[in-house]
C-alpha cells in the first residue's frame, strides 16, 4: 500500500503490475500437449493451482489442451483477458503482442526465448514488440523469462517444476534456473514468499517497477534480488529509495570479476557494469548488497526480526574461549569493531562470573556456564551503552542444556535498537534450543563467523540508510558563494565552437573557480622575464621551472619534489601561501608556487559510467594515485552528509583528521564539485590532482577537462542516475499585501525551516491537509521530516515559499505544496499547506498554479486530488486554477481533477 500526499490509503490495486499477481482470465498463446515443453507445463501449473480465475488455451492446431476448449487466436476468446502468457517462438511474438491490445489485454509475459541474447535480429524483434507494448498501454514482464508466481493466491503462472510455499519474501531473480533452485530450497527449508518473478530480459518491466509494487504490497515484508545487470539504473534507485526506508531490499549482483561480467553480459544481453560503481549506486539508495544466495535469506530473516543497530561495535558472549575468538577474528577481519566493555559493566559481572572469565570482550562466562549465568550476563551487556548488538555462543559441554538456555534467552528478543544473534554449535543436540530462539525472533547460525557476517551486513545498512535520511548542513548560506554556471559553461562552449574537446589547465582551473572551488590561479607569459614580472607582482614565493634535454636532477623545495633541469629562484615578497596562491605557465616554463611541507594529497574526479551516468571519485591523490588506489566512488548530486559519506570509505581521512583539516570546508568543496558535474554535462571526464589539503587551506594545484565530442546533441549527454536539484522550477513572487517570496524546490537542508512553519500551522489546517489531527510533535517528528525533505525529484516535487535572502536570518517558510506522481502511472496527485498568518495573501493559488506548470513540464496526464467538503478555501483555489470538482456520493469528499493532456474523465 502507499501513502498518498494526504496520508491516506491508496489501494495499490490500481497499479499497472496488479494484473500479474492477481489476473481474472489468463490466456495462454501456445499451450500445448507435447510432454516436457513450457507450453504445457505453464497450463498444467496455472490449472492445478487453483488462483480463482480461468484459464484460455490459445492454440490454432486444437481444440482442446489437457482437456480444455481452446481457440485459434486470442480475439476468439468469448470473455475479455487481463492477462496473456505467450510461449510461442520470438518471430510471431510481435503480432501477437498486437492481436493481444486489440484483445483487450493490460499485461503480457513472454516466456519465449530469441530475442536480445541471440543477436542483433532479437535484438529489432525485441523493440518492435516494444513499441507495440508502448503504443497499446500494456506491461510486458520478460521475454526469455521463467514467469511469476503469487502463492497467497494460488497463483503459478511459470513453468517452474514446484509452487513455491507463502510467505511474506518478494523474491526478483534475472536467472531463471537459479529462482527454481531457490524455490526447491525454500520448500525443503519451509521457507515462504510473497510473491516470484522471473524479469528475465527486464524489456518494459524492470526492477524499479517491481520494488515499487512490493513495496506498496502489504503481504510484502522485505525483497530480495538475485541481479544480473541493473537495466534502467534511474528508475532502479529512484524507487529503491523510497521502499528502503520501510522495507529491506537485499541484492546479490552476479558479475564482480571481469570473466564473470562477461558471462551476465552474454547471458542477459545487457551490460553488468562496473562492479565498484554498483557498489556507490546501491549505498547510495540504501540496499543492500550480499556474497551469497545463503546471505540474501539470512538477511531477510534478520531484518524482520531484529532491530537495525545504531553503531557497528558487537558484544559476544561465549562459554567456550575457541569459538569466541573465531568470531572475533572474523568480525575484525570484515573490519568490524568489538565492544569496549565498560568498568561499570565489568564490575557487574564480576559480582556473578567465576573469577576465571575473560574480563573483556570476548566475555567468556565458561564451559560449566547454565542457564542462569547465561541471562544474567547478557541482561548486563544489553545494558552497555557502547555494545550495538550481542552475539551469544554456545558449545555443548558435559554441564550445558542447550534447550534451557535458550528458554532464559526468550525475553531478550526485543531489546530497543540493539539486535541480538545466536550460534548454538553441534547437530541433535542444539536443536531444540535452535527451534525455540528461531521461534521467539532470535536469529541463529551454525557457526560463529556466520554470525558475525550478518552483524556486518547489519551495520552497514543501517550505516547506509542513516546517510540518506541525515539532515545535511546548509551549504550556499551566502549568495555571494553561489556559482557562476553560466561562465563556466560559457568556457565549455567557446572551445566547442572550435572542435576542442580537451581544455587548457587555464580554462580548466576557471570552470573550478566559477564553482567556487579555491585553485592555483594560472597566467600566460611567452618569455622567462614576463614569467618572473608576473611572479614579483602576484608577490607570493615561486620557482620556476625551466625546461631543458641536457641537463637534469631532483630538487626539495618548500616540501614538493620536482623533476627539473634547473631552478631559478625569482625574488618575490615571501608571505605565507593563501587558498588562491598562483602559478604562471609559458612556453616551457611554469612559475608554480611553494607548497606547505604538512599538507596532503588528495584527487577528486569524474568520469561516465554506460549505466549511472557522472561518477565521482574521492580519494588520495598525488603522483602515487593509483598505485594506492585509496578511492571511494558515489553518485551525484552531493549533499553535506552523503559527502563526508564518501570520504569516510577512504583511509586518507583519517590522515587528513590527524592533520587538523576542517573537514565541513571539505564537505562543501566536495558538494560544489558534485554540482559542476551535474550541472556542465558536456564534461566528459574532470580530474583535480592533486587537491593541495591543510590545516588552513584546500587548493587545487592542477586540473583537467575533457568534454564530450563537440557533435554529440544535448539531448544525448548522459545524465545523473539520481536527478539533480531543479533550480529550474524557482520563481520570484510578490504576494498582495506587496511582500516578495522565492518559491522554489524544497531541499533536505530545509528541515529546521519546516519546524518553524509548523509552529504557525493551526489544527484546522492540520485537519484540512491530512484528513485528521495530528499534534506538533508529530508532524515536526525527524522520521516524518525526512519524508517530506528528502524528496525524490523524478517521483515528487514540493514546492517552498520562502521569505529571507539566501544570507539572511529571519529566513522562513511560509507555504508548501506538493505534487507526487502516482505509483505506477502518469498522474500526479497535489496538496497545499500555507502558514495560517500568510494566508488570505495569494499563495495558495500561486502555489497550485505552479505546481501544474511543472505537472505540464514534466509530461504528466493529469492531476487529482481529495479535498474536504469543509475545506471551502481550498475548493476555490482549485477552481481558480482551472480544476474540475465532483462530490463522491455517501463521502464527504470533493474530487478535485485537472487533465494536462486529453478530456475530464467522469
Amino acid at each position: 500500500m502507499q501513502e498518498s500526499v494526504n496520508d491516506t490509503v491508496v489501494d495499490s490495486s490500481h497499479h499497472p503490475l496488479h494484473v500479474f499477481f492477481h489476473p481474472r482470465n489468463i490466456a495462454v498463446i501456445g499451450a500445448t500437449e507435447a510432454p516436457h515443453s513450457v507450453g504445457r507445463a505453464l497450463l498444467w501449473n496455472l490449472i492445478n493451482n487453483p488462483f480463482g480465475g480461468t484459464v484460455f488455451p490459445v492454440n490454432p492446431k486444437r481444440q482442446s489442451v489437457l482437456g480444455i476448449a481452446a481457440y485459434a487466436n486470442i480475439a476468439e476468446v468469448p470473455y475479455r483477458i487481463d492477462l496473456a502468457i505467450i510461449v510461442t517462438p520470438a518471430s510471431t511474438v510481435p503480432d501477437i503482442i498486437g492481436e493481444c491490445i486489440a484483445a483487450g489485454a493490460s499485461g503480457a509475459i513472454i516466456l519465449s526465448a530469441g530475442f536480445r541474447e541471440a543477436g542483433n535480429e532479437g535484438g529489432a524483434l525485441e523493440q518492435e514488440v516494444l513499441r507495440r507494448a508502448r503504443d497499446g498501454r500494456m506491461r510486458i514482464i520478460g521475454p526469455n523469462c521463467l514467469g511469476v508466481m503469487n502463492p497467497s493466491r494460488g497463483l503459478n503462472a511459470s513453468f517452474a517444476a514446484a509452487m513455491a510455499r507463502p510467505g511474506n519474501v518478494a523474491f526478483l531473480t534475472q536467472s531463471g534456473a537459479l529462482g527454481t533452485a531457490i524455490l526447491d530450497w525454500g520448500q525443503r527449508e519451509l521457507v515462504g514468499f510473497s510473491a516470484f518473478v522471473s524479469t528475465g530480459s527486464m524489456l518494459d518491466v524492470g526492477w524499479g517497477d517491481l520494488i515499487q509494487y512490493f513495496g506498496d504490497d502489504e503481504r510484502t515484508r522485505s525483497i530480495i534480488i538475485y541481479m544480473e545487470s541493473i537495466g534502467d539504473a534511474r528508475s532502479f534507485l529512484s524507487a529503491a529509495r523510497e521502499v528502503a526506508l520501510t522495507k529491506p531490499i537485499i541484492v546479490l549482483k552476479a558479475g564482480r570479476t571481469g570473466l564473470a561480467r562477461k558471462a551476465a553480459e552474454s547471458h542477459t544481453g545487457a551490460l553488468s557494469g562496473n562492479d565498484e560503481v554498483l557498489d556507490a549506486a546501491f549505498r547510495r539508495c540504501g540496499v543492500l548488497r550480499v556474497n551469497s544466495v545463503s546471505d540474501l535469506f539470512y538477511m531477510s530473516e534478520v531484518l524482520s526480526k531484529q532491530p537495525r543497530p545504531r553503531g557497528g561495535k558487537l558484544a559476544i558472549v561465549t562459554n567456550a574461549g575457541g569459538p569466541g575468538i573465531l568470531a572475533m577474528d572474523a568480525l575484525l577481519s570484515d573490519r568490524g569493531q568489538l565492544t569496549d566493555l565498560s568498568k561499570e559493566t565489568i564490575d557487574k559481572l564480576n559480582e556473578f562470573l567465576p573469577p576465571h572469565w575473560s574480563h573483556r570482550n570476548p566475555v567468556d562466562i565458561l564451559g560449566d556456564a547454565d542457564h542462569e549465568r547465561y541471562s544474567k550476563t547478557i541482561e548486563v551487556i544489553a545494558r552497555e551503552s557502547e555494545a550495538d548488538g550481542i552475539l551469544a555462543i554456545l558449545t555443548p559441554q558435559a554441564t550445558t542444556n542447550p534447550t534451557l538456555i535458550a528458554e532464559h534467552l526468550k525475553p531478550f528478543a526485543k531489546i530497543p535498537l540493539k539486535p541480538i544473534l545466536a550460534s548454538w554449535m553441534g547437530g541433535a543436540d542444539v536443536a531444540a534450543g535452535v527451534a525455540i530462539l528461531n521461534a521467539a525472533g532470535i536469529p541463529t547460525f551454525s557457526y560463529p563467523d556466520a554470525a558475525t557476517r550478518v552483524f556486518q551486513y547489519m551495520w552497514r545498512y543501517s550505516y547506509n540508510l542513516k546517510g540518506l535520511y541525515e539532515t545535511p548542513a546548509m551549504t550556499d548560506d551566502d549568495s555571494a558563494d553561489m556559482p557562476d554556471s553560466v561562465g563556466a559553461r560559457d568556457i565549455i562552449e567557446g572551445a566547442r565552437k572550435v572542435g576542442r574537446t580537451l581544455l587548457s589547465e587555464s580554462e580548466s582551473k576557471r570552470i573550478l573557480a566559477a564553482y567556487r572551488i579555491p585553485v592555483v590561479l594560472t597566467e600566460i607569459a611567452l618569455t622567462e622575464d614576463e614569467a618572473v614580472a608576473v611572479a614579483e607582482r602576484i608577490g607570493y614565493p615561486v620557482v620556476v621551472k625551466l625546461h631543458s634535454e641536457t641537463v637534469t636532477h631532483k630538487s626539495a623545495v618548500g616540501g614538493v619534489h620536482l623533476n627539473l633541469p634547473r631552478d631559478v629562484a625569482v625574488r618575490a615578497a615571501f608571505r605565507s601561501t593563501s587558498s588562491a596562491t598562483p602559478s604562471v605557465d609559458f612556453l616551457g616554463v611554469t612559475v608554480q608556487p611553494m607548497m606547505p611541507s604538512q599538507g596532503s594529497e588528495i584527487i577528486l574526479g569524474s568520469s561516465v559510467d554506460p549505466q549511472f551516468g557522472p561518477v565521482l571519485l574521492f580519494g588520495g591523490g598525488g603522483a602515487l594515485a593509483e598505485v594506492f588506489a585509496d578511492r571511494s566512488l558515489a553518485l551525484p548530486p552531493l549533499n553535506t552528509t552523503l559527502a563526508r559519506r564518501m570520504m569516510e570509505q577512504t583511509k586518507i581521512l583519517a590522515i587528513l583528521e590527524q592533520r587538523g583539516v576542517d573537514l565541513k570546508v571539505l564537505d562543501r568543496l566536495l558538494v560544489r564539485f558534485s554540482r559542476l558535474v551535474t550541472e556542465q554535462r558536456r564534461i566528459k571526464e574532470i580530474d583535480i590532482n592533486p587537491l593541495l589539503v591543510s590545516a588552513g587551506s584546500l587548493m587545487a594545484v592542477d586540473a583537467r577537462v575533457i568534454l564530450h565530442d563537440a557533435n554529440k546533441d544535448d539531448r544525448d549527454l548522459p545524465c545523473p542516475a539520481i536527478r539533480p536539484y531543479p533550480s529550474q522550477y524557482t520563481w520570484h513572487w510578490e504576494a498582495r499585501n506587496g511582500e516578495h517570496l522565492t518559491i522554489r524546490p524544497i531541499r533536505p537542508e530545509d528541515e529546521p525551516l519546516l519546524v518553524e512553519f509548523h509552529q504557525h500551522v493551526s489544527q484546522q489546517s492540520v485537519y484540512f491537509r491530512y484528513f485528521h489531527f495530528m499534534a506538533y510533535d508529530q508532524r515536526v517528528s525527524h522520521e516524518r521530516l525526512t519524508r517530506i525533505c528528502f524528496v525524490d525529484y523524478d517521483r515528487e516535487i514540493a514546492l517552498v515559499a520562502e521569505r529571507g535572502a539566501p544570507a539572511a536570518n529571519d529566513r522562513a517558510i511560509l507555504g508548501v505544496g506538493r505534487l507526487v506522481q502516482l505509483h505506477g502511472t502518469k498522474d500526479a496527485e497535489f496538496a497545499v499547506l500555507v502558514n495560517d498568518l500568510f494566508q488570505g495573501q495569494g499563495l495558495g493559488t500561486e502555489l497550485l498554479s505552479r505546481l501544474v506548470e511543472i505537472g505540464r513540464a514534466e509530461n504528466l496526464n493529469r492531476i487529482v486530488a481529495d479535498i474536504l467538503g469543509d475545506n471551502g478555501a481550498m475548493q476555490r483555489v482549485a477552481k481558480r486554477v482551472g480544476f474540475h470538482l465532483r462530490t463522491v456520493p455517501g463521502e464527504s469528499l470533493i474530487k478535485a481533477e485537472l487533465p494536462l493532456r486529453g478530456p475530464i474523465v467522469t
